[in-house]
Protein backbone atom coordinates (compact mmCIF):
# COMPACT_ATOMS: atom_id res chain seq x y z
CA UNK A 1 0.00 0.00 0.00
CA UNK A 2 1.41 3.39 -0.87
CA UNK A 3 2.71 5.80 2.08
CA UNK A 4 -0.08 8.93 1.66
CA UNK A 5 1.60 12.28 1.64
CA UNK A 6 0.24 15.10 3.63
CA UNK A 7 -0.88 18.41 1.79
CA UNK A 8 2.32 20.70 1.57
CA UNK A 9 2.42 24.40 1.96
CA UNK A 10 2.80 24.77 -1.94
CA UNK A 11 -0.29 22.94 -2.66
CA UNK A 12 -2.88 25.73 -0.44
CA UNK A 13 -3.40 28.56 -0.42
CA UNK A 14 -1.77 29.10 3.08
CA UNK A 15 -1.87 33.35 3.37
CA UNK A 16 -5.61 33.11 2.87
CA UNK A 17 -5.43 30.44 5.96
CA UNK A 18 -3.09 32.23 7.74
CA UNK A 19 -4.85 35.56 7.67
CA UNK A 20 -8.09 33.71 8.33
CA UNK A 21 -6.77 32.03 11.30
CA UNK A 22 -4.96 35.17 13.18
CA UNK A 23 -8.47 36.69 12.53
CA UNK A 24 -10.91 33.82 14.23
CA UNK A 25 -7.71 33.97 16.95
CA UNK A 26 -9.15 37.46 17.52
CA UNK A 27 -12.54 36.67 18.15
CA UNK A 28 -11.65 33.22 19.67
CA UNK A 29 -9.97 34.94 22.16
CA UNK A 30 -12.29 37.67 22.85
CA UNK A 31 -14.44 35.04 24.15
CA UNK A 32 -12.97 33.34 26.16
CA UNK A 33 -10.98 36.19 27.93
CA UNK A 34 -14.14 38.08 28.12
CA UNK A 35 -15.06 36.22 31.45
CA UNK A 36 -11.88 36.50 33.26
CA UNK A 37 -12.63 39.77 35.40
CA UNK A 38 -15.95 39.02 36.63
CA UNK A 39 -16.10 34.88 36.88
CA UNK A 40 -14.52 34.61 40.97
CA UNK A 41 -18.24 37.76 41.50
CA UNK A 42 -19.93 34.99 39.54
CA UNK A 43 -18.84 32.51 41.81
CA UNK A 44 -20.43 34.56 44.48
CA UNK A 45 -23.29 35.44 43.37
CA UNK A 46 -24.05 31.53 42.57
CA UNK A 47 -23.68 30.46 45.69
CA UNK A 48 -22.13 27.37 46.91
CA UNK A 49 -24.41 24.11 46.87
CA UNK A 50 -21.45 22.48 49.24
CA UNK A 51 -19.39 23.70 52.23
CA UNK A 52 -16.82 24.97 49.76
CA UNK A 53 -15.69 28.43 50.10
CA UNK A 54 -15.79 31.06 47.33
CA UNK A 55 -11.88 31.70 47.19
CA UNK A 56 -11.71 27.48 46.98
CA UNK A 57 -14.28 27.06 44.21
CA UNK A 58 -12.58 30.52 42.32
CA UNK A 59 -9.87 28.67 41.96
CA UNK A 60 -11.42 25.37 41.01
CA UNK A 61 -12.87 27.59 38.29
CA UNK A 62 -9.86 28.52 36.76
CA UNK A 63 -7.61 25.23 37.78
CA UNK A 64 -9.86 22.83 36.50
CA UNK A 65 -10.20 23.87 32.93
CA UNK A 66 -6.19 24.20 32.52
CA UNK A 67 -5.91 20.58 34.20
CA UNK A 68 -8.54 18.67 31.57
CA UNK A 69 -7.30 20.93 28.74
CA UNK A 70 -3.49 19.35 29.91
CA UNK A 71 -5.02 15.80 29.68
CA UNK A 72 -7.05 16.55 26.64
CA UNK A 73 -4.54 18.36 24.42
CA UNK A 74 -2.31 15.26 23.43
CA UNK A 75 -5.54 13.23 22.35
CA UNK A 76 -7.11 15.98 20.00
CA UNK A 77 -3.38 16.76 18.44
CA UNK A 78 -3.39 12.89 17.42
CA UNK A 79 -7.06 12.69 16.33
CA UNK A 80 -5.71 15.95 14.10
CA UNK A 81 -3.37 14.14 12.23
CA UNK A 82 -5.83 11.12 11.16
CA UNK A 83 -8.66 13.47 10.85
CA UNK A 84 -7.82 16.72 9.49
CA UNK A 85 -6.50 19.68 11.48
CA UNK A 86 -9.77 21.92 10.48
CA UNK A 87 -11.96 19.97 11.72
CA UNK A 88 -10.17 20.07 15.55
CA UNK A 89 -10.53 23.77 15.24
CA UNK A 90 -14.51 23.41 14.12
CA UNK A 91 -14.47 21.27 17.52
CA UNK A 92 -12.76 23.81 19.41
CA UNK A 93 -14.88 26.61 18.73
CA UNK A 94 -18.56 25.17 18.55
CA UNK A 95 -17.90 23.03 21.25
CA UNK A 96 -16.95 26.01 23.43
CA UNK A 97 -19.58 28.30 21.73
CA UNK A 98 -22.03 25.48 23.87
CA UNK A 99 -20.53 25.53 26.71
CA UNK A 100 -20.20 28.94 27.24
CA UNK A 101 -23.91 28.83 26.25
CA UNK A 102 -24.43 26.37 28.82
CA UNK A 103 -22.52 28.44 31.52
CA UNK A 104 -25.28 31.38 31.70
CA UNK A 105 -27.57 29.17 33.11
CA UNK A 106 -25.96 27.48 35.90
CA UNK A 107 -27.60 27.49 39.22
CA UNK A 108 -24.21 26.86 41.74
CA UNK A 109 -20.57 27.25 41.54
CA UNK A 110 -20.43 23.60 41.29
CA UNK A 111 -21.76 23.47 38.01
CA UNK A 112 -19.38 25.99 37.10
CA UNK A 113 -16.40 24.38 37.69
CA UNK A 114 -18.39 21.24 35.80
CA UNK A 115 -18.81 22.85 32.91
CA UNK A 116 -15.56 24.65 33.23
CA UNK A 117 -13.31 21.51 33.38
CA UNK A 118 -15.67 19.82 30.29
CA UNK A 119 -14.59 22.95 28.40
CA UNK A 120 -10.83 22.17 29.03
CA UNK A 121 -11.84 18.72 27.31
CA UNK A 122 -13.07 19.92 24.59
CA UNK A 123 -11.85 23.17 23.65
CA UNK A 124 -7.94 23.73 22.86
CA UNK A 125 -8.11 26.66 19.60
CA UNK A 126 -5.02 27.71 20.16
CA UNK A 127 -3.08 23.97 19.92
CA UNK A 128 -5.44 23.74 17.15
CA UNK A 129 -5.18 26.52 15.46
CA UNK A 130 -1.23 26.49 15.59
CA UNK A 131 -1.20 22.86 14.17
CA UNK A 132 -3.45 23.84 11.13
CA UNK A 133 -1.40 26.87 10.36
CA UNK A 134 1.91 24.62 11.15
CA UNK A 135 0.39 22.12 8.13
CA UNK A 136 -0.02 25.14 5.61
CA UNK A 137 2.62 27.54 6.07
CA UNK A 138 5.79 26.65 4.02
CA UNK A 139 9.08 25.60 7.11
CA UNK A 140 11.07 28.55 6.31
CA UNK A 141 8.17 31.06 6.68
CA UNK A 142 6.66 29.40 10.39
CA UNK A 143 8.33 32.20 12.77
CA UNK A 144 6.42 35.22 10.68
CA UNK A 145 3.25 32.82 10.64
CA UNK A 146 3.00 32.10 14.56
CA UNK A 147 3.87 35.71 15.00
CA UNK A 148 0.96 36.91 13.41
CA UNK A 149 -0.82 34.21 15.59
CA UNK A 150 0.25 35.48 18.59
CA UNK A 151 -0.57 38.90 17.50
CA UNK A 152 -4.37 37.85 17.20
CA UNK A 153 -4.43 35.70 20.37
CA UNK A 154 -2.41 38.66 22.78
CA UNK A 155 -4.73 41.59 20.79
CA UNK A 156 -7.56 39.03 21.99
CA UNK A 157 -6.80 38.58 25.49
CA UNK A 158 -6.43 42.89 25.44
CA UNK A 159 -10.10 42.79 24.36
CA UNK A 160 -11.61 40.62 25.72
CA UNK A 161 -11.57 41.40 29.66
CA UNK A 162 -13.19 45.00 28.47
CA UNK A 163 -15.58 43.99 26.38
CA UNK A 164 -16.70 41.42 28.92
CA UNK A 165 -16.91 43.93 32.04
CA UNK A 166 -18.44 46.54 29.87
CA UNK A 167 -21.53 43.68 28.96
CA UNK A 168 -21.48 42.27 32.68
CA UNK A 169 -21.99 45.27 34.05
CA UNK A 170 -24.42 47.16 31.23
CA UNK A 171 -26.63 43.86 31.34
CA UNK A 172 -25.10 41.07 33.86
CA UNK A 173 -23.05 38.21 33.77
CA UNK A 174 -25.43 36.10 32.26
CA UNK A 175 -25.28 38.17 29.39
CA UNK A 176 -21.47 38.27 28.47
CA UNK A 177 -21.83 34.23 28.48
CA UNK A 178 -24.46 34.83 25.28
CA UNK A 179 -21.68 37.14 23.91
CA UNK A 180 -18.79 35.07 23.96
CA UNK A 181 -20.90 31.94 23.11
CA UNK A 182 -21.81 33.40 19.81
CA UNK A 183 -18.32 35.10 19.15
CA UNK A 184 -17.08 31.42 19.65
CA UNK A 185 -19.87 30.24 17.15
CA UNK A 186 -19.41 33.18 14.51
CA UNK A 187 -15.42 31.97 14.43
CA UNK A 188 -15.97 28.49 13.86
CA UNK A 189 -18.52 29.39 11.20
CA UNK A 190 -15.73 31.42 9.21
CA UNK A 191 -13.32 28.51 9.79
CA UNK A 192 -15.76 26.07 8.42
CA UNK A 193 -16.56 28.38 5.38
CA UNK A 194 -13.35 30.08 4.82
CA UNK A 195 -10.71 27.55 5.22
CA UNK A 196 -9.93 24.96 2.90
CA UNK A 197 -7.49 21.99 4.10
CA UNK A 198 -7.16 19.46 1.39
CA UNK A 199 -6.26 16.89 3.93
CA UNK A 200 -4.52 13.10 3.07
CA UNK A 201 -3.45 11.42 6.05
CA UNK A 202 0.63 11.03 6.60
CA UNK A 203 1.35 7.40 7.16
CA UNK A 204 4.51 7.03 9.03
CA UNK A 205 4.83 3.47 9.27
CA UNK A 206 4.00 0.39 6.90
CA UNK A 207 1.29 2.64 5.55
CA UNK A 208 -0.75 2.79 8.92
CA UNK A 209 -0.73 5.27 11.56
CA UNK A 210 0.77 4.46 14.46
CA UNK A 211 -0.68 4.08 18.07
CA UNK A 212 -0.77 7.70 19.95
CA UNK A 213 1.89 6.59 22.45
CA UNK A 214 4.36 5.63 19.56
CA UNK A 215 3.36 8.61 17.66
CA UNK A 216 3.94 10.56 21.19
CA UNK A 217 7.15 8.41 21.47
CA UNK A 218 8.25 9.28 18.04
CA UNK A 219 8.35 13.13 18.80
CA UNK A 220 9.65 13.37 22.04
CA UNK A 221 12.51 11.14 20.73
CA UNK A 222 13.34 13.57 17.61
CA UNK A 223 16.16 15.72 18.53
CA UNK A 224 15.38 19.46 19.97
CA UNK A 225 11.71 18.69 21.10
CA UNK A 226 12.34 17.87 24.39
CA UNK A 227 14.43 21.30 25.13
CA UNK A 228 11.85 22.82 23.26
CA UNK A 229 8.77 21.78 25.19
CA UNK A 230 10.75 22.73 28.32
CA UNK A 231 10.90 25.97 27.18
CA UNK A 232 7.45 26.31 26.78
CA UNK A 233 7.05 25.10 30.31
CA UNK A 234 9.33 27.47 31.69
CA UNK A 235 8.29 30.09 29.68
CA UNK A 236 4.23 29.77 30.44
CA UNK A 237 5.49 29.26 34.53
CA UNK A 238 7.30 32.47 34.20
CA UNK A 239 4.02 34.63 32.67
CA UNK A 240 1.24 33.77 34.85
CA UNK A 241 3.11 33.03 38.34
CA UNK A 242 2.97 36.42 39.31
CA UNK A 243 -0.31 37.17 38.39
CA UNK A 244 -1.98 36.05 41.72
CA UNK A 245 0.41 38.22 43.61
CA UNK A 246 1.07 41.54 41.57
CA UNK A 247 -2.12 43.32 42.68
CA UNK A 248 -0.96 42.71 46.32
CA UNK A 249 2.47 43.91 45.16
CA UNK A 250 0.57 46.86 43.54
CA UNK A 251 -0.54 47.99 47.22
CA UNK A 252 3.04 48.08 48.67
CA UNK A 253 3.88 49.93 45.65
CA UNK A 254 1.15 52.85 44.97
CA UNK A 255 0.01 55.27 47.27
CA UNK A 256 -3.56 55.62 46.54
CA UNK A 257 -4.84 52.10 47.03
CA UNK A 258 -7.98 52.83 44.96
CA UNK A 259 -5.77 53.04 41.81
CA UNK A 260 -4.72 48.90 42.16
CA UNK A 261 -7.31 47.42 39.86
CA UNK A 262 -6.46 49.98 37.22
CA UNK A 263 -2.74 50.06 37.65
CA UNK A 264 -2.93 45.99 37.69
CA UNK A 265 -4.88 45.58 34.47
CA UNK A 266 -3.12 48.24 32.80
CA UNK A 267 0.55 46.65 33.43
CA UNK A 268 -1.17 43.28 32.09
CA UNK A 269 -2.06 44.85 29.53
CA UNK A 270 1.00 46.41 28.61
CA UNK A 271 2.60 43.23 28.21
CA UNK A 272 0.12 41.68 26.36
CA UNK A 273 0.20 44.62 23.99
CA UNK A 274 4.19 44.43 23.96
CA UNK A 275 3.97 41.11 23.29
CA UNK A 276 1.87 41.24 20.10
CA UNK A 277 3.53 43.82 18.87
CA UNK A 278 7.21 42.13 18.99
CA UNK A 279 5.71 38.74 17.96
CA UNK A 280 5.87 39.59 13.86
CA UNK A 281 9.21 40.95 14.32
CA UNK A 282 11.04 38.39 15.89
CA UNK A 283 8.76 35.98 14.10
CA UNK A 284 10.21 37.52 10.84
CA UNK A 285 13.94 38.06 12.11
CA UNK A 286 13.57 34.64 13.47
CA UNK A 287 12.98 33.36 10.34
CA UNK A 288 16.51 34.84 8.73
CA UNK A 289 18.61 34.88 11.75
CA UNK A 290 17.86 31.90 13.44
CA UNK A 291 14.55 31.24 16.24
CA UNK A 292 17.26 29.73 18.85
CA UNK A 293 19.23 32.80 18.33
CA UNK A 294 15.67 34.78 19.17
CA UNK A 295 14.77 32.78 21.72
CA UNK A 296 18.29 32.64 23.89
CA UNK A 297 18.18 36.73 23.72
CA UNK A 298 14.36 36.91 25.30
CA UNK A 299 15.54 34.45 27.61
CA UNK A 300 18.38 36.50 28.63
CA UNK A 301 16.15 40.21 28.91
CA UNK A 302 13.08 38.18 30.99
CA UNK A 303 15.54 37.29 33.21
CA UNK A 304 17.19 40.88 33.22
CA UNK A 305 13.14 42.33 33.64
CA UNK A 306 12.12 40.55 36.39
CA UNK A 307 15.33 40.40 38.42
CA UNK A 308 14.93 44.59 38.24
CA UNK A 309 11.23 43.98 39.20
CA UNK A 310 12.40 42.46 42.67
CA UNK A 311 14.35 45.66 43.64
CA UNK A 312 11.38 48.07 41.82
CA UNK A 313 10.24 50.95 44.10
CA UNK A 314 7.64 52.35 42.08
CA UNK A 315 4.46 51.73 40.11
CA UNK A 316 5.92 53.00 36.94
CA UNK A 317 8.92 51.02 37.14
CA UNK A 318 7.00 48.26 37.13
CA UNK A 319 4.83 48.94 34.39
CA UNK A 320 7.92 49.79 32.35
CA UNK A 321 9.72 46.82 33.18
CA UNK A 322 6.58 44.44 32.30
CA UNK A 323 6.16 46.13 28.82
CA UNK A 324 9.78 45.00 28.26
CA UNK A 325 9.26 41.65 29.63
CA UNK A 326 5.94 41.03 26.98
CA UNK A 327 8.43 41.78 24.27
CA UNK A 328 10.85 39.09 25.36
CA UNK A 329 7.46 37.19 25.94
CA UNK A 330 6.22 37.72 22.19
CA UNK A 331 9.85 36.44 20.90
CA UNK A 332 9.74 33.66 22.85
CA UNK A 333 6.63 32.08 22.47
CA UNK A 334 6.87 32.92 18.70
CA UNK A 335 9.93 31.18 18.50
CA UNK A 336 9.16 28.24 20.37
CA UNK A 337 6.13 27.31 18.44
CA UNK A 338 8.20 28.10 15.32
CA UNK A 339 10.73 25.61 16.45
CA UNK A 340 8.22 22.83 16.78
CA UNK A 341 7.63 22.95 13.17
CA UNK A 342 11.01 23.02 12.21
CA UNK A 343 11.85 19.89 14.27
CA UNK A 344 9.18 18.08 13.64
CA UNK A 345 8.04 16.28 10.66
CA UNK A 346 4.72 17.08 8.35
CA UNK A 347 1.85 15.05 8.91
CA UNK A 348 2.70 15.31 13.03
CA UNK A 349 1.24 18.60 13.29
CA UNK A 350 -1.73 17.77 15.45
CA UNK A 351 0.00 15.76 17.80
CA UNK A 352 3.07 17.96 18.03
CA UNK A 353 0.84 21.12 19.01
CA UNK A 354 -1.51 19.04 20.90
CA UNK A 355 1.62 18.09 22.99
CA UNK A 356 2.50 21.70 23.40
CA UNK A 357 -0.54 22.69 24.64
CA UNK A 358 -0.50 20.00 26.75
CA UNK A 359 2.32 21.44 29.05
CA UNK A 360 1.33 25.17 28.22
CA UNK A 361 -1.86 24.00 30.40
CA UNK A 362 0.21 22.27 32.49
CA UNK A 363 1.81 25.19 33.44
CA UNK A 364 -0.88 27.78 33.90
CA UNK A 365 -2.40 25.16 36.18
CA UNK A 366 0.99 25.32 38.30
CA UNK A 367 2.36 28.65 37.95
CA UNK A 368 -0.49 30.88 40.70
CA UNK A 369 0.03 28.19 43.63
CA UNK A 370 3.52 28.36 43.10
CA UNK A 371 3.64 32.16 42.86
CA UNK A 372 1.63 32.45 45.81
CA UNK A 373 3.34 29.99 48.14
CA UNK A 374 6.76 31.55 46.86
CA UNK A 375 4.75 35.28 48.28
CA UNK A 376 3.98 33.48 51.32
CA UNK A 377 7.25 32.04 52.56
CA UNK A 378 9.84 34.94 51.30
CA UNK A 379 7.88 37.34 50.28
CA UNK A 380 6.13 39.07 47.02
CA UNK A 381 9.52 40.37 45.85
CA UNK A 382 11.21 37.03 45.98
CA UNK A 383 8.01 36.10 43.13
CA UNK A 384 9.98 38.31 40.62
CA UNK A 385 13.41 37.04 41.76
CA UNK A 386 12.42 33.36 41.07
CA UNK A 387 10.65 34.33 37.52
CA UNK A 388 14.21 35.70 37.05
CA UNK A 389 15.87 32.18 37.52
CA UNK A 390 13.06 30.62 35.74
CA UNK A 391 14.42 32.67 32.72
CA UNK A 392 18.11 32.33 33.30
CA UNK A 393 17.27 28.86 33.12
CA UNK A 394 15.17 28.66 29.28
CA UNK A 395 18.44 30.73 28.14
CA UNK A 396 20.54 27.87 29.21
CA UNK A 397 18.70 25.28 27.93
CA UNK A 398 18.35 27.40 24.45
CA UNK A 399 21.69 27.59 24.32
CA UNK A 400 23.40 23.76 25.13
CA UNK A 401 20.19 22.17 24.59
CA UNK A 402 18.94 23.20 21.16
CA UNK A 403 20.51 22.07 17.79
CA UNK A 404 22.25 25.04 15.84
CA UNK A 405 20.59 23.72 12.52
CA UNK A 406 17.30 22.44 11.92
CA UNK A 407 16.09 20.47 8.91
CA UNK A 408 13.09 21.72 7.34
CA UNK A 409 11.55 18.26 6.94
CA UNK A 410 8.79 18.79 4.41
CA UNK A 411 8.55 16.09 1.64
CA UNK A 412 11.23 16.04 -1.13
CA UNK A 413 13.35 18.92 1.21
CA UNK A 414 16.81 18.34 2.13
CA UNK A 415 17.55 21.49 3.53
CA UNK A 416 18.92 23.15 6.66
CA UNK A 417 18.69 26.55 8.19
CA UNK A 418 20.31 28.16 11.28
Amino acid sequence: MASAQPTTAAATPWRRTLYIMVFCQVITSVGFSSIFPFLPLYVKSLGSVTSLGTEVLSGLVFSSQALTMMIASPIWGALADRWGRKLMVERAMFGGAVLLGLMAFVRSAEELVLLRAIQGLITGTIGAANALVAAMVPRERTGYAMGLLQVGLASGVGLGPIIGGAVADAFGYRAAFYVTSALLAIAGTIVAVGVKEHFVPSELAGGRKPGFWKEWRHIFATPGVLPTYALRFLDSLARMAFIPILPLFALELLAEAARVNSFTGLTIGSAATAAAVFSVVFGRLGDRTGQRRIVIACALAGCISFLLQAWAGSGWQVLLLQFLAGISHGGIVTGVSALLARYTQCGEEGAVYGLDNSINSGARALAPMIGVSIAMWLGFRAVFGAISLLYLTAAMLALWGLPHAVACREPGRDTHRT
